[in-house]
């Protein structure tokens, strides 16, 4: 009976205070509320607030709060919140019971923006979209620099990560060059005692000479004694030592051979070319006294020649002996000449800081000349595998290289690593990479800035808790 009659006294108090409402006298109504409510029972399960107020929200539930007593645009006082209430409503990521029992647990430090950007509070507060912001509990904040980011921004940024493999580092080295002779392949034309020239051949600069060409004729006093010798020596049948003077004085098997069948030496002796190749030089002239020593020509074999090529100091490392080489000149459109390096020179120009590299190049035609302009391009690299990564995965300060690894579930760690060599798409990773690892290669800088912005507001925090 007393339930009804309390059921049937609600209703006349409600319907009074709507019909107030009607009237115009809504501060009264509110009033009449309040008094009647305050004398009802407090509802089951409902914990009363204590504690000291940490913020003010607003009435209404709208995301809008205040650190101290404000009012509304209508004059309603803004609802304060105290230590013991729940502000958590991340009921589906996350059960009150366990939100309770790590806040019981740990210290919350601050609370971070539920879609992962850069902004945090030191109190709870929601987002423009009403999202709560997601506490960050004392120890979490010191995981190593992990970089926690929500899976809409990883789409909205386009975060991309690949798996670290074993592959072979390599990359084309792009030099000017300059044709040159072989210094091998240069030899000279002296006689080995005093003799007078009595002919020369047809034979001037820049000709071309076959070996055993004829290139002057000459009387010697002591060769002629030497083929005297020999000559007597093969009439007595005893052992030539007329043979090896002649050897010594420079003349060729063929010219031997004939003094020793003929048995008498020639009143003039035949100068063969040593090689076959280019005549650098001509100083022979008929009439002349030529004494011992003295440079009569200068003949280069340019069937091999070489490019030596300018390579700036910090592309040697790429440089490997051996290496593959092709050779294009400007005057010879349309033709590629292949190579091999054969040698770096151990020196560096102060100049220029480049090391002179030697290409050396077949030249069986004589089209490749001295002193030619070339574009050289050197296949450098490692041939053997080694653990790389994409080049766009290392972020280089200068002081230090990073590389961040992908963890799985938007965690995302920095870690210093060691190079060694860069290639054209791949860079070699020495050490702190190993093969299978996955890193980031796309908006890895996004995520360096929010690391750096997280190791600022973990110091800010660390120096807050001191007294």
């Amino acid at each position: 009976m007393s339930k009804g009659l309390l059921f049937v006294a609600s209703l006349a108090v409600v319907g009074g205070g709507g019909f107030l409402v009607g009237a115009n006298k809504l501060p009264f109504a509110i009033t009449a509320l309040n008094s009647w409510s305050a004398e009802l029972p407090p509802a089951a399960g409902k914990v009363e607030a204590t504690g000291k107020v940490i913020y003010y929200r607003h009435p209404d539930g709208k995301p809008v709060y205040s650190a101290k007593p404000t009012k509304t645009e209508d004059g309603r006082d803004f609802t304060a919140v105290r230590q013991n209430e729940d502000v958590s409503f991340e009921k589906a990521k996350q059960p009150k019971k366990a939100v309770a029992d790590a806040a019981g647990a740990k210290k919350v430090l601050y609370y971070r923006n539920p879609m992962g950007f850069p902004d945090t509070s030191p109190v709870p507060k929601k987002d423009s979209m009403g999202m709560d912001y997601i506490p960050v509990f004392e120890g979490e904040g010191d995981e190593s620099g992990i970089v926690k980011v929500s899976p809409g921004k990883l789409q909205r940024t386009g975060v991309r990560s690949v798996t670290a493999k074993l592959a072979a580092v390599g990359r084309s080295i792009r030099v000017p060059g300059t044709i040159m002779l072989d210094e091998r392949r240069i030899g000279v034309v002296a006689m080995r005692t005093d003799a007078f020239i009595e002919t020369v051949s047809d034979v001037t600069t820049g000709d071309r000479v076959k070996k055993g060409d004829p290139l002057f004729q000459f009387f010697s006093k002591e060769i002629a004694a030497a083929g005297a010798e020999l000559a007597s020596e093969q009439a007595s049948s005893n052992k030539s030592s007329g043979a090896l003077r002649l050897r010594n004085f420079g003349l060729s098997p063929e010219t031997i051979q004939a003094i020793a069948r003929s048995r008498k030496v020639p009143d003039r002796i035949a100068y063969d070319a040593p090689m076959s190749g280019v005549v650098l030089e001509r100083m022979a002239t008929a009439g002349m006294m030529a004494s011992s020593g003295q440079l009569l020509f200068r003949i280069a074999d340019t069937s091999k020649v070489w490019v030596v090529a300018e390579v700036g100091e910090s592309q040697l490392d790429a440089i490997r002996k051996g290496a593959a080489a092709t050779v294009t000149v400007r005057s010879l459109p349309g033709k590629v000449f292949k190579g091999k390096v054969s040698l770096v020179y151990p020196e560096i120009r102060i100049e220029t800081r480049t090391a002179k590299v030697r290409v050396e190049l077949d030249n069986p035609d004589g089209e490749l000349l001295a002193n030619m302009f070339a574009d050289v391009q050197i296949a450098s690299g490692i041939q053997t595998p080694v653990v790389s990564v994409p080049n766009s995965a290392v972020i280089d300060t200068g002081d230090r290289q990073v590389v961040f690894f992908d963890l799985g579930d938007g965690r995302f760690q920095p870690k210093d690593v060691t190079l060694g060599m860069r290639g054209a798409n791949e860079t070699e990773v020495t050490e702190g990479v190993k093969a299978g690892d996955r890193v980031v290669v796309a908006a890895n800088f996004l995520l360096d800035a929010e690391s750096n912005l997280n190791s600022a507001l973990n110091a800010l925090t660390a120096g807050e808790d001191k007294p």
